[in-house]
């Protein structure tokens, strides 16, 4: 059985982005979602990003987790 974790830096990797923590905390905070616009609906996703990630939810992929996790941060109010 093979259970792979990814990670919030994986999923960055995996989507082309730059992958530290600094990185990932400026995304975070240069990409605020309204509640009603859905992560990959967002303006920013490029098609092959967007894509992959609706792709993995609906697989119900191991990205899956790292991808609910970037939901919530980006759907925080900052």
């Amino acid at each position: 059985m093979d259970i792979n974790q990814y990670t919030l830096r994986d999923l960055f990797a995996q989507l082309g982005l730059a992958n530290s923590k600094a990185d990932i905390r400026r995304f975070v905070a240069q990409h605020p979602l309204a509640a009603s616009v859905s992560l990959t609906k967002a303006p920013f996703w490029n098609h092959a990003q967007a894509m992959f990630m609706q792709e993995a939810w609906r697989e119900d992929a191991d990205w899956c987790g790292a991808i609910d996790e970037l939901n919530n941060l980006l759907h925080q109010p900052h």
